[in-house]
């Protein structure tokens, strides 16, 4: 079991160096592309990458649903909270985007509780308090040193949140495979609208950066459903907070993007609500709300592209 856990942990946090190296790779052509060019590529490409394996079992015929409206909800949230997260990686120093998308666990009770009744719970409340104190310290809103884009950031924080919630709300009747199909289908079409006016359109130096986000965030899509399944969301979950020092890193050694002391005080914060959160879920006496909260992080991020 300790070995199973070991590993798990250990594909977690490859998992999130990938989706770190996806998330500088957006970076990167965004400085010739606009996000809304970059998004419908990341989709169709991955999609194409998926393909094969969700089709491996029961083909097109398993694909079938009566839940259409919720797949198209579920993937209009998705795909809104993509654009806001490629847009604020082209804007804001790398490790800032990615730390501003990790607020979603604490919206996600939120969501659930307007959406679907849930009940919050005294530690999820204090989490999800403790977490936005750190979002606060991140977004310094004072003159001088707010930037507006940190809002996008945190609007698609919460789209992703609803994209999440959103699973779960059709979870009952549609499994994982189908969930990602729909998904990948409709992103793609509904993202395909924009270049109908946006330009420019990638060359042919852009498509080897195009092709490798969509590898590379399949990768990290497999990787992270391949750790969930040797161990539980709720004890290895906090390595998905290493996705901030990868992107750090990345962002200091390509763009010398170099931290502010606040952002760091906020990461140190969101980082101990995020482990308050999940730390219940070590024994089998974990508090209801902590589990559901837990029980929806995990198969929303391994169940589909983590939509970035």
């Amino acid at each position: 079991m300790q070995n199973q856990l070991g590993r798990g942990a250990l594909l977690l946090i490859f998992s999130e160096l990938l989706l770190a190296i996806m998330a500088a790779m957006v970076k990167h052509v965004s400085q010739d592309l606009p996000p809304e060019v970059v998004t419908f590529f990341r989709n169709l490409l991955g999609l194409a990458v998926l393909l094969p394996f969700l089709l491996q079992r029961g083909g097109l015929h398993a694909m079938a649903t009566r839940r259409l409206g919720g797949h198209l909800i579920r993937a209009a949230a998705g795909l809104a909270a993509m654009y806001c997260y490629f847009y604020t990686i082209a804007h804001i120093p790398l490790a800032e985007a990615v730390l501003v998308k990790m607020t979603t666990p604490f919206l996600m009770p939120l969501i659930a509780w307007l959406w679907l009744g849930d009940r919050i719970g005294p530690r999820t409340l204090l989490a999800i308090m403790l977490g936005f104190v750190g979002v606060s310290f991140v977004l310094r809103p004072v003159p001088g040193h707010f930037d507006p884009v940190h809002l996008v950031a945190l609007a698609g924080a919460a789209l992703m949140s609803v994209a999440m919630v959103g699973i779960r709300s059709i979870s009952d009747t549609e499994p994982p495979r189908r969930t990602v199909f729909w998904f990948g289908v409709f992103s793609s079409l509904i993202s395909a609208v924009p270049l109908l006016w946006v330009r420019p359109l990638p060359g042919p130096e852009h498509w080897p950066w195009l092709v490798a986000i969509g590898v590379v965030a399949t990768a990290a899509q497999i990787t992270m459903t391949t750790a969930y399944k040797l161990a539980s969301p709720g004890r290895i979950g906090i390595y998905n907070y290493t996705s901030v020092v990868w992107a750090a890193l990345l962002g200091l050694v390509f763009w010398a993007e170099a931290l502010h002391w606040s952002t760091l005080v906020g990461t140190a914060l969101i980082f101990i609500a995020g482990l308050w959160n999940l730390d219940r879920r070590r024994g089998l006496n974990a508090a209801p709300e902590v589990q559901a909260v837990s029980s929806q992080t995990a198969p929303d991020r391994s169940s589909e592209t983590r939509q970035s």
